[in-house]
């Protein structure tokens, strides 16, 4: 449509990339979405244009110069709770590298809003610099890059530090599937005590939040801003089963304690964080579970 904002998408091939790209589209956004060869498109709709990345910096200078976004929405990254040896040059690639070029064909193009995604992982212990793990590291790590891009080529930032996120038709192995295949299939699941606090905010209470970044890009004080997008209600792991329970109807047979918490295990999440000015969830964790056992 004439006259709307345009928007460039990494990660769109992901959960909340998807979401995030459907939203856009509905609130009338033009939006052009950046895959490498080998994602997929099947949860992407028809309306966002898309653009192969073959791994070059150059290449990515003549995408988002194609694209001409007034907002880069970044949301491309490898998770891994755990790395291999094997893995470091993938989670290097993924979220050093691509970031990296990523901000450099912005800055080549005098592209200048960014809402940038990073995760409450960075903050183990609540402390300002302290990694859970290389994953964790690696977007802490860009964090610094994009300092450079402030400074010398005058970009915006706001980095969204995501939690625990989830929503209906999430397909991603995260604990709340394995609660819904054994509600479903009435099997067994050997976990950990349970006793480590989750915070889990909803898909769309996640959406608006980096919706509202978006708007706030062009008035903000400072040139980076970073905030926590968390429910603000964490709940040991063993009370969210008991409330999946509830809501599924169905009862679970989690052997707690049959397997041991992993290296440094998140046991009180991050809480030093400031949210978006004007966001608050509004999809409580009942409603929301709910929602997601349904789809």
């Amino acid at each position: 449509m004439s006259g709307a904002r345009r928007a460039l998408v990494t990660g769109a091939s992901g959960f909340i990339g998807a979401a995030l790209t459907r939203r856009l589209l509905a609130d009338g956004w033009e939006v052009h979405v950046l895959l490498r060869d080998s994602s997929s498109t099947g949860g992407l709709p028809p309306a966002a244009q898309l653009h192969r990345h073959d791994g070059s910096t150059l290449q990515l200078i003549d995408i988002m110069r194609a694209a001409a976004p007034d907002v880069v929405f970044h949301l491309a990254s490898l998770f891994l709770a755990a790395h291999q040896p094997q893995d470091v040059e993938r989670l290097i690639q993924a979220n050093l590298l691509f970031s990296t070029q990523l901000a450099e064909a912005m800055a080549a193009c005098g592209v200048r809003q960014l809402v940038n995604t990073g995760t409450s992982w960075e903050h183990y212990q609540d402390a300002a610099y302290n990694p859970v793990c290389l994953y964790a590291a690696t977007k802490a790590a860009f964090t610094a890059l994009l300092r450079y891009y402030v400074e010398v080529h005058g970009l915006r930032v706001v980095t969204l530090k995501l939690f625990d996120t989830y929503g209906a038709g999430d397909p991603r192995p995260k604990v709340l599937n394995l609660l819904k295949r054994i509600a479903n299939e009435g099997t067994s699941l050997s976990m950990s005590p349970g006793e480590q606090q989750v915070d889990l905010v909803y898909i769309d209470d996640v959406l608006e939040a980096f919706l509202l970044a978006s708007e706030q890009l062009a008035t903000q004080a400072e040139a980076i801003e970073e905030y926590g997008v968390s429910s603000g209600a964490p709940l040991p792991l063993r009370e969210i089963a008991a409330l999946y329970a509830q809501v599924s109807g169905k009862p679970l047979a989690i052997d707690w304690g049959g397997r041991p918490y992993r290296e440094r295990e998140v046991m009180l999440p991050w809480h030093s964080y400031r949210s978006v000015p004007g966001w608050t969830p509004k999809v409580g964790l009942a409603q929301g579970l709910a929602l997601f056992h349904q789809a």
